[in-house]
């Protein structure tokens, strides 16, 4: 199955209809497409491909049904599987500081103010992919949604309809949803860094102002004396116990909160997907200190969660040197980008990233609603608050 984006074009309506009359879709649960050969191949050139989708919902169920698209053809068989899930969102969440007191006053008496059943498209630990194939090429995906969703989101009780996260680069695809009363919105977004240096040092000598080489040296003197051990494997189910609590911590102190990892989670990444996932694992002494969870995927690193123990992290900057050993760790093995989840900015604005875009793609069921909140949405996006992201030399991509 192939996970390309053809970015030549959207199909003519000539080209829509005749997909959508060729295919129809069904809602249908992951037991009915178990055998499926075209569930087995979905996402397979990217680092999440279907087995990760699995390990989602066998462990991370907090409030979340998880449901597929099956795009079926008329002779009855499976062409192409599509993952959603189903929630309560918030579509107020990502207001700024300033509105959340006038908010809790008002949720004091209405507990579920502006709180939708959702039907969401794409990953929910993770940015969205189109699950297109062989005999249903991108395009002819999104143009099939396009035209069902609303009445697929009816049969799940969805008032609102999300398409999570998407890359820019399906912008041309997936402008159909714009065209059909979607809104198109920012995301927060991932960061990229060109690793092509033959190492950490090399890099900060070639990529970054002599002041920042400054700070940096000053951080990593933190370290001196101590003796602080990585260790990098496909399977941390040993470390589970130490490291889960680790990204606690960070998630705890977190100013977003999106899901929450479980350690099953982290347990089933080890045991299922070994040659997508690698555990970077500090140890001072005896006791773990950090550890970071990426996923490999062509020449990058994808770097996904990390933990840290908030004991000693502050005073010894244990996030700077996890940055730098994964560095150098990727430079090593020949990859040429590190590639970031959102949030925290400011350090990787100090180090040169590029911001990568995720697009929502968002509308209500009711067309009456969904033209006032068309032209609420790009306000009460958390994008549109976070001073350091305008600060990239790319922002203006996010919109």
């Amino acid at each position: 199955m192939s996970d390309t984006v053809s970015l030549t074009g959207t199909p003519s309506e000539a080209d829509a209809a005749a997909a959508t009359a060729r295919f129809s879709v069904k809602i249908v649960m992951r037991g009915e497409i178990a055998d499926s050969s075209a569930w087995a191949a979905t996402f397979a050139g990217l680092r999440k491909d279907y087995r990760y989708y699995e390990i989602l919902e066998d462990t991370l169920r907090d409030r979340v049904e998880y449901r597929y698209f099956a795009i079926v053809d008329r002779a009855g068989y499976i062409q192409a599987v599509q993952p959603f899930f189903l929630l309560d969102q918030d579509i107020l969440e990502g207001l700024g500081a300033e509105w959340q007191t006038w908010l809790a006053r008002i949720r004091r008496f209405a507990p579920r103010f502006l709180k939708m059943r959702t039907l969401m498209i794409g990953c929910f630990a993770g940015e969205g992919h189109l699950a297109a194939s062989d005999t249903v090429p991108s395009g002819e995906m999104a143009e099939i949604l396009c035209r069902e969703i609303v009445n697929l989101a009816k049969s799940c009780q969805a008032q609102l309809i999300v398409l999570k996260e998407f890359p820019a680069r399906y912008r041309p695809v997936l402008d159909c949803f714009v065209r059909c009363g979607f809104a198109r919105a920012s995301s927060m977004p991932m960061t990229a860094l060109n690793i092509e240096h033959d190492d950490f040092d090399a890099y900060m000598q070639n990529a970054l102002p002599r002041s920042a080489r400054w700070q940096l040296r000053k951080k990593f003197k933190a370290t001196d004396g101590d003796t602080i051990v990585l260790t990098v494997t496909d399977d941390a189910r040993d470390a589970i116990d130490e490291i889960h609590p680790l990204y606690l911590q960070v998630f705890d102190r977190s100013k977003f909160r999106f899901e929450k990892l479980t350690a099953d989670y982290l347990r089933r990444l080890g045991s299922d997907m070994k040659d997508k996932t690698r555990f970077f694992i500090w140890r001072r002494g005896a006791n773990v200190v950090a550890f970071s969870l990426c996923m490999v995927e062509g020449d990058s690193l994808f770097w996904e969660y990390v933990g840290l123990d908030y004991a000693v992290a502050l005073d010894l900057h244990l996030y700077y040197y996890t940055i730098r050993d994964m560095m150098n760790w990727a430079m090593a093995k020949g990859y040429k980008w590190l590639r970031s989840t959102g949030l925290s900015y400011e350090p990787k604005f100090r180090m040169r990233h590029d911001l990568d875009p995720l697009d929502l793609y968002v509308r209500l069921r009711s067309p009456l609603l969904n033209a006032i909140f068309r032209l609420l949405l790009p306000w009460i996006v958390p994008a549109r608050y976070d001073k350091t992201l305008r600060r990239f030399a790319n922002y203006r991509d996010l919109w």
